[in-house]
């Protein structure tokens, strides 16, 4: 596999890739193609010294009755630097096109929003996968419970998620990476018998997609962070008992109830 290189700070001015990544430190990139489907990062003029990682002290997630590992961001971007894993973003297109991890492929965690060209099916299942999200990581464990049970045997999801990658700098692409939206906050409550079971938040017309649990008592909420997405955006609540439409803002200063 032939990866893109990573240039130092040294060898490019950020000016030079205005558009491609976020915040600084020394991980800048020349210009990017189009056309990623490996998940592999480009190569790193500097690349970290081999270091043990013990998996096996990683936190878990259960979903879907998979216990999914949670990676810290710092052993992921690790891993990144070295090319030793494949990343997956598990939101959906619009948000992936504003601003993703470089070198990421789209792999949606919604089954009716899910292609069957996405990329990560292409890939060898004993490969390292890394998923991700921005909530911090409910759609990313919902992905990778899918992929667990699909048979891939080494997948993991980034613990802090995509906004914690983006304040830190670390290198992304995209047509708006400079733009972080605003977390719209859509509490709901549904009947307790459901408690592990998903609740959803869409934008029907961008085909943006946000999920949570509901808990022990019914109770769920929901963290939107959807770009171009403003107080009176109609935006779909669904749980297994109900689903209801509402304007943003309406949603966000009351409890949804079916």
């Amino acid at each position: 596999m032939k990866r893109r290189t990573f240039l130092t700070s040294s060898a490019v001015s950020l000016s030079a890739v205005a558009g491609c990544l976020g915040g600084g430190g020394s991980d800048l990139a020349v210009t990017p193609t189009d056309g990623d489907v490996d998940g592999y990062p480009p190569e790193f003029g500097e690349v970290p010294e081999k270091r043990t990682v013990d998996t096996s002290s990683f936190g878990t997630v259960t979903e879907n009755g998979v216990k999914v590992p949670l990676a810290p961001i710092d052993v992921v971007h690790y891993w990144y630097k070295r090319g030793e894993a494949r990343i997956a973003d598990a939101r959906g297109e619009r948000s992936y096109k504003a601003s993703h991890v470089y070198g990421a492929v789209l792999s949606q965690a919604a089954p009716d929003r899910r292609s069957s060209a996405d990329p990560v099916m292409d890939w060898p299942k004993d490969d390292r996968i890394v998923c991700y999200c921005g909530c911090p990581h409910h759609l990313s464990s919902i992905r990778a419970s899918q992929l667990i049970n699909e048979g891939y045997q080494n997948v993991y999801v980034i613990d802090e998620g995509f906004w914690e990658w983006h304040k830190r700098g670390y290198p992304m692409r995209g047509n708006d990476v400079s733009n972080k939206p605003k977390n719209w906050v859509v509490s709901g409550e549904t009947d307790a018998a459901l408690a592990g079971r998903n609740a959803w938040a869409r934008h029907r017309p961008s085909e943006q997609v946000e999920s949570t649990d509901i808990t022990d008592d019914g109770s769920y909420e929901l963290h939107l962070k959807f770009h171009e997405v403003g107080p009176d955006s109609t935006i779909e609540v669904e749980t297994p008992s109900y689903t209801v439409e509402g304007k943003l803002k309406d949603l966000a200063t009351g409890t949804v109830q079916g």
